[in-house]
């Protein structure tokens, strides 16, 4: 469907204009991501030449996304604003709330059931706000939005990790804090550090078992988890254009998982055809219209190393299939190799279950060359040795590929075909003997695979990869499996090969839906009320931070020191969390039970220092609090890494920690700290982080001058009477150092809004 043309027109209107005054003021030619942040400045047309990594500025994003999982605390924060309706297009997306267990029929009708309290809420502050709403089973957020509402050269925000799918069409969108949607839905300008560049050069083309996925999971084994911070990827070359609209999603998608802001690739021939395939030639004619400013400049990518501050090659007709993990998405092994390196491992080469859908690949094109590999296996007498699950992207998606015989395939495999919803991805899922936590290996065309992620276990072994490899390694059940060399025996004791998966771009008879499960906002919403129970377990309407006290921290505990990765995950986790996610208080309960405590090697199992005792982190920091006493977590490198979920950043400020102090912060966790008046510190000297013992009361000194570029004070006193001080470094602006006086964003807003 098409929405907001209007919108889309008007900022395409402004192109010409906006990219003039930006080479008049950089005086070179633009990469497109140049091109789209210039476009979309708050002030209009640039003046000056922002510094890649330094220059912290305003930008006005076109629309906002949100799942139901972090639209309930945005949108408790955006009923504080004061506005009667959003300022720009925003939608709401029913899809982490509904958990795989049986198959998509009872599992969205329990679902509905469990989660209705939520779903009523989610549904009529959409109503009331002006609020697009996308009801439970209509699809996966970055999915619907590459099908409804992304469009080359635009940007949005969302607030999700994997926004960033919708570079898929040519756009810059950022996962963002539920604090940010919130500055943007109430009419602020949102602030973002000027990104650096990073160009990957895409030669050749994809053929035989290769995909579109293997590309972003070659960059991601090159990169690292942390390897884009701060960086926007811009992809271009003969490569990129020989590539589906889709398959760019899924490159744009997994950037999420190497840390960049975002992933873009300039308008071609297969994202007009995306568009007007799903209803949006109105669209795909306004950006015919401006093409030439919805992709570089010719000398960008003629000369790439003279504009992008990092520059990657990878020729598609190399590419091997591949898969990534465990327990983290930048470990790149080509399937060739995958034996050898299991072996060396002690990777469990038996694969119990294949897993295909996620944000990151379910199309239509993804479930079509799946399919063209169970359909084969059909074909040749092979039985699947793992279980098979399949989540499709979205209603429409699962419509026309149930139409075209693409969900039959499957279930000829005995495959569960789960709701269009997230479902294991993100730990919504109810597996069979998960709680024993016996060591197992699963294959997945997810995006991330940190420990306990899909199932809750520690000890399941995830890999990721493309669809059609998962199919091919679910039907061998070896993790092992090679489908370019090797061969299964199937039910008559023949040995058969599998060939290359096919698949089509686009169906060839066009989308078709039912009802896509798409609900418009009241006209007015004036008189629509948002009920809230006092006495719900769910939801919690909240309450203003408090502002800081106007001096220097002193006797803060320290509350844990994390040893290694410390993701979102760890810090709040999903799964059956999940269900708290609008209720601040109750989903504190989990805050930082995943984390490693550097002095016993346990989870949830902190030192109290009042009392002496170990026990869970929570409960440790709620005695401090009920004491009056501030706390500090002190965490490892790529700190906060992961989803965009600001509750980690909202538990520990309810549960009264002042500050965090790390090697390196994941940029979205960061921000979200700022944003909830929290202090985010990194040692200036990472050594120091050796200096921090269990026993340690600290002093945070220099916050009464506390200024853009200087750093902090920290004074360690230790339990035997000594003490060290220490520096350290932080990256607030003279904005974000209001946010932590004023005790957060929103009571800024708050106060803008009364006046």
């Amino acid at each position: 469907m098409a929405f907001d043309v209007d919108m889309i027109k008007k900022v395409y209107s402004r192109y010409d204009e906006r990219i003039a005054a930006a080479r008049q003021v950089v005086n070179k030619p633009l990469t497109l991501s140049e091109k789209i942040l210039y476009a979309h400045l708050w002030d209009g047309n640039a003046t000056e030449d922002y510094k890649r990594g330094v220059s912290y500025v305003d930008f006005a994003p076109d629309r906002v996304a949100m799942q139901d999982a972090t639209a309930q605390m945005a949108l408790l924060q955006f009923m504080q604003a004061g506005r009667p309706k959003v300022a720009v297009p925003s939608t709401v997306h029913c899809d982490h709330l509904i958990q795989a267990k049986e198959g998509a029929d009872k599992d969205l009708a329990r679902a509905k059931n469990e989660s209705s309290e939520v779903f009523n809420f989610l549904s009529s502050v959409s109503n009331k706000y002006g609020i697009g709403f996308w009801k439970p089973g209509a699809g996966i957020i970055h999915q619907v939005v590459l099908e409804n509402y992304a469009f080359p050269g635009g940007m949005m925000i969302g607030t999700d990790s994997h926004t960033v799918n919708a570079g898929g069409l040519g756009m810059v969108a950022i996962g963002v804090g539920g604090a940010d949607a919130c500055d943007v839905m109430a009419g602020l300008p949102w602030e973002l550090k000027f990104p650096k560049l990073i160009g990957v050069k895409l030669t050749g083309k994809l053929s035989g078992w290769a995909a579109a996925k293997d590309v972003i999971l070659k960059v991601a084994g090159i990169l690292t988890v942390k390897g884009g911070t701060g960086a926007i990827v811009e992809y271009f070359g003969e490569g990129a254009e020989s590539l589906s609209c889709t398959g760019k999603g899924t490159i744009c998608n997994m950037g999420a998982e190497i840390g960049a802001t975002t992933s873009t690739f300039g308008y071609d021939a297969s994202m007009e055809r995306y568009l007007r395939a799903t209803g949006r030639a109105e669209v795909a004619d306004a950006a015919n219209a401006i093409k030439q400013h919805l992709t570089a400049d010719a000398e960008v990518y003629a000369n790439p190393e003279q504009y992008f501050d990092q520059l990657i090659e990878i020729n598609l007709s190399e590419l091997e299939p591949s898969l990534n993990g465990p327990f983290t998405p930048d470990l790149y092994t080509p399937v060739s190799r995958m034996r050898e390196e299991a072996a060396k491992n002690g990777w469990p080469l038996k694969v119990e279950w294949g897993l295909i859908g996620s944000c990151t690949n379910s199309s239509y094109e993804d479930l079509s060359r799946a399919a063209s590999i169970a359909k084969q296996a059909v074909d040749k007498g092979l039985i699947t040795k793992a279980e098979f699950g399949i989540n499709p992207g979205s209603e429409q998606v699962r419509f026309t590929a149930d139409r075209d015989g693409l969900l039959k395939t499957f279930e000829d495999l005995n495959a569960t075909i789960f709701t269009n919803a997230c479902g294991p991805c993100i730990g919504m899922w109810d597996r069979v003997g998960a709680d024993k936590q016996e060591k197992n290996t699963i294959v997945h065309s997810f995006n991330r695979n940190f420990a306990k992620r899909a199932d809750g276990n520690p000890n399941t072994y995830a890999f990721v990869a493309s669809p059609e490899l998962v199919a091919a390694i679910a039907i061998s059940g070896d993790l092992g499996f090679n489908p370019v060399t090797d061969t299964l025996t199937n039910n008559k004791g023949e040995q058969v090969k599998l060939d290359p998966p096919v698949g089509d771009e686009l169906p060839t008879k066009g989308f078709a839906v039912d009802d896509p499960g798409y609900q418009a906002p009241a006209a007015d919403g004036s008189a629509v009320v948002v009920d809230v129970a006092p006495t719900s377990d769910r939801l919690q309407l909240l309450e203003p931070f408090a502002a800081w006290e106007g001096t220097d921290l002193k006797g803060l505990k320290l509350l844990i020191k994390a040893k290694g990765k410390c993701t979102t995950d760890h810090i709040s986790m999903a799964g059956p969390w999940l269900k708290y996610r609008g209720h601040l208080d109750n989903i504190s309960n989990n805050m930082l039970i995943g984390a490693v405590n550097f002095f016993n090697e346990k989870t949830d199992n902190v030192k109290n220092q009042l009392t002496g005792e170990y026990g869970p982190v929570p409960a440790t920091q709620r005695d401090y609090k009920a004491h009056n006493i501030g706390s500090i977590v002190v965490g490892d490198e790529n700190y906060g890494e992961g989803s965009s979920r600001e509750h980690a950043a909202m538990e520990p400020r309810h549960l009264g920690v002042r500050a965090v102090l790390v090697k390196s912060f994941a940029r979205i966790h960061e921000t979200n700290l700022k944003k909830q008046g929290m202090l985010g510190l990194t040692f200036a000297n990472k050594d120091d982080y050796n200096k921090i013992q269990e026993n340690d009361t600290i002093d945070i000194l220099g916050l009464t001058e506390f200024a853009p570029g200087k750093p902090l004070t920290l004074v360690l006193h230790h339990a035997d009477g000594t003490q060290e001080q220490i520096l350290a470094n932080h990256t607030y602006n003279a904005q974000q150092i209001e946010w932590f006086k004023a005790g957060g964003a929103l009571n800024i807003i708050r106060k803008n809004q009364a006046q």
